[in-house]
């Protein structure tokens, strides 16, 4: 049984009720069909140093097999999983086949673009930590677009799908 860490973060304008990262967190907590140990670690500050060093040290405390942040991408429509993280001058890539990943799979899409926001700060924070500790681990970012009526089931459904393939891994 894999063990997957997942993350969210708070929201951070006066028009977001919920950030749409957290809002797909807790329909993954309420599934009961999962065959994996999931570790929530929601609401992290939308702060590139807090989130990045709470991220972290989760990472060091439970040794998960897979870490899986998630921000939100207000402006995106579909599920999109990065490829990369940069800081400067530096980018770190993903190592994962994420074609392989995300075939066939309705609402996702691959990203080249992390927002450099604090999603991105905080991709590359984890990125960087696992490949300096030569920890073995899978670890991917996932934009989530404003959750709908509409999208939801999908999304569900993909990021379902996403768990599952990594922890196959």
């Amino acid at each position: 049984m894999a063990k997957i860490l997942l993350t969210s973060f708070q929201t951070w304008l006066p028009h977001q009720s919920s950030n749409s990262s957290d809002d797909l967190l807790e329909e993954i907590a309420q599934l009961n069909s999962l065959s994996h140990s999931l570790a929530f670690l929601r609401h992290l500050p939308v702060d590139i140093a807090g989130a990045s060093d709470r991220t972290i040290t989760k990472i060091n405390e439970l040794q998960p097999d897979i870490v899986i942040c998630c921000g939100m991408a207000e402006s995106r429509y579909q599920l999109t999983v990065e490829s990369n993280a940069s800081r400067g001058d530096t980018i770190l890539r993903n190592s994962l086949d994420l074609d392989g990943l995300i075939e066939g799979l309705v609402e996702t899409v691959i990203s080249h673009d992390a927002g450099k926001f604090v999603c991105e700060g905080l991709y590359y924070s984890v990125l960087h930590h696992l490949h300096k500790t030569g920890m073995k681990k899978h670890s991917l970012f996932v934009h989530v677009p404003v959750l709908t009526p509409r999208n939801i089931d999908g999304i569900v459904a993909d990021f379902q799908l996403i768990m599952e393939r990594l922890a196959s891994l």
